[in-house]
């Protein structure tokens, strides 16, 4: 059982003991393990990691030195890095002998199992470019993306590819592959490489040939957007082989903040108690999860009694993802009941977090805890930091890794402003995607020379330290889960009643926030709260319902150019 600490820790005497500047003077000199060099990228000379893997077929290399040691545990079955090897060389040729090739889409639609690491790390290893699929999306937004990605192979456990099905007519798919059950029309992938517990038993083959640059493509990555669909991110091997030497280099940092040595490589288990198809998990866990020799304990779905289970039975070291994890294993009535010492770290990102958080995560588990800044666009991380710096300062997300760096500009979005002022962060470094699919004016227009404009209204205080105050996009992150809110606000419109609507989020403890509606009705035209929820719901995926919708009796504010004043909504909303 575990019982809650009384005080943060001890911050250790005259810490820092080191300042970011010398210990990147330090770990970055030539011939250190995290040393730089300037490459050209896209026509933008960029500093990069020296010592980062080359793409993921070099990540297939260092995981398969780790053997027998486990990868991947899923309820009763184990798999481990031999058999991961072993599983991905297979599938690698049978991708091969169906006609997939570089450059080719093939899109990945399943929960968290063993079988969704094998069949992006097939695909990728392959030079073929991966498209993970929201889970949780309809058949209908699952569609959309297959279609607009012109995805050649679809590979999806069963549940996912019943809901494609009655919209896969006109589809670009020339072929189907479906894992834990059977469909009509379509393959089953245990009859190409078995079940995971069988893995073990393939052949010990190399991985099929295929020669892949550092800045080819590697997936296609959907995120928000402003114009009612997901767009696409293109997203490259550097960008995926960058996060690992970025987790690195933050753990590296904590060290020598307090005048620690480098610390020794630690295999960990890791409970990955988010979607795989999120960032934070494929680019910032599996990443280095592969490279590094840890364990990923997978969940079927969120259950926090369940995630107790297996911190206590497979001795989590680590967890986390978004601060909504945390939040429910630190509530949960239950526990006390549950042995939870094995916990080193709760570290996240993907949601605004209540800076109480840092404190209680010690006082609860005596585990530290990290926070972190990125997005789709950035392939995860850009920003961290944990333990002491994080509990000094609770709001901040911390300072860019050496690789990247972040400037804060003006509303001109050329001028950048000085330390500690508000403005838009823009990022730029070998994390920043290649730009979007099939979407030019969209490119252009979120990444300038190397640059991306974030869309994030932040802070940099003189130390580096990053501080998100808002967001300038219409975007709700609920859990970690973005909801687009001209998305939803479009599906609102159909309604025959309604004439005016407006989608915003609305502060919640543990999810960060939740999306809430306003709308006015046409005159004399009738509808409830419940109808036009139950109206959301039949067209769109569950967490994009709004928990909430307000009734205005007027059209709603607007300012010159006509744009929703969605501040006044929010105020309306807190007074309802």
């Amino acid at each position: 059982m575990t019982e809650p600490s009384s005080a943060l820790p001890t911050i250790p005497a005259g810490w820092p003991v080191h300042t970011l500047a010398e210990i990147r003077e330090e770990l970055c000199a030539p011939g250190m393990p995290f040393e730089m060099e300037t490459v050209t990228i896209r026509g933008v000379p960029t500093r990069v990691w020296k010592n980062a893997l080359p793409s993921l077929r070099g990540v297939m290399a260092a995981a398969r030195t780790h053997g027998a040691a486990d990868f991947v545990v899923y309820g009763e079955e184990r798999v481990s890095f031999d058999a991961f090897h072993r599983a991905v060389a297979a599938l690698m040729a049978a991708l091969v002998a169906r006609g997939v090739g570089k450059g080719d889409r093939v899109a990945l639609a399943m929960r968290n199992l063993p079988e969704w690491p094998a069949v992006f790390m097939a695909v990728t290893a392959l030079g073929a470019i991966i498209v993970p699929l929201n889970a949780w999306w309809t058949g209908e937004e699952l569609a959309f993306a297959l279609e607009d990605s012109g995805t050649k192979l679809l590979i999806a456990d069963v549940d996912r590819w019943n809901r494609i099905a009655p919209h896969a007519e006109g589809l670009p798919l020339k072929s189907v592959i479906v894992s834990r059950g059977s469909a009509e029309g379509a393959e089953r992938l245990e009859d190409l490489i078995g079940a995971p517990t069988s893995w073990v038993s393939l052949p010990d083959a190399e991985l099929p040939a295929a020669e892949i640059d550092s800045d080819d493509p590697a997936g296609i990555f959907y995120t928000s957007g402003t114009t009612g669909r997901p767009k696409g991110a293109l997203g490259t091997h550097r960008n995926l082989a960058t996060n690992i030497m970025t987790s690195a280099w933050s753990g590296a940092q904590t060290a020598r903040r307090r005048g620690e040595g480098l610390p020794e490589a630690k295999r960990r288990v890791i409970l990955l108690a988010v979607p795989l198809f999120h960032a934070t998990a494929y680019s910032a866990t599996l990443m280095g999860t592969l490279a590094g020799g840890s364990c990923l304990v997978l969940l079927h779905k969120w259950d926090t009694i369940e995630a107790m289970r297996l911190i206590e039975k497979e001795r989590v070291s680590m967890t986390g993802g978004v601060p909504f994890i945390a939040w429910q294993l630190i509530e949960h009535p239950d526990r006390h009941k549950y042995d939870l010492s094995s916990l080193e770290a709760v570290s996240y990102g993907g949601a605004p977090s209540a800076p109480e958080l840092v404190s209680a995560i010690w006082q609860t588990f005596g585990a530290l805890p990290g926070n972190g800044w990125g997005m789709t666009e950035t392939s995860a991380t850009v920003t961290h930091h944990m333990a002491e710096d994080y509990l000094n300062r609770p709001s901040s997300c911390g300072p860019a890794a050496p690789v990247a760096s972040l400037e804060i500009r003006a509303e001109d979005g050329v001028t950048v402003l000085p330390p500690n002022t508000v403005g838009e962060l823009w990022a730029n470094g070998p994390m920043i995607v290649a730009g979007y699919w099939n979407r030019p004016e969209a490119t252009a227009q979120t990444f300038v020379n190397g640059w991306v404009r974030t869309g994030d209204l932040a802070k940099v205080d003189d130390e580096g330290f990053c501080t998100i105050v808002d967001r300038a996009k219409d975007v709700i992150i609920r859990g970690g889960e973005n909801i687009y809110s001209i998305e939803v606000e479009n599906v609102l419109y159909e309604h025959p009643a309604v004439t005016d609507a407006a989608l915003v989020g609305i502060p919640h403890r543990t999810l960060g926030e939740e999306p809430a509606a306003v709308v006015y009705l046409a005159p004399g035209a009738e509808a409830t709260e419940e109808e036009l929820r139950a109206f959301v719901a039949a067209r769109l995926a569950g967490f994009k319902v709004p928990v909430r919708i307000a009734f205005s009796t007027q059209t709603l504010p607007r300012n010159a150019n006509g744009k929703i004043l969605k501040g006044e909504l929010k105020a309306m909303l807190a007074e309802m």
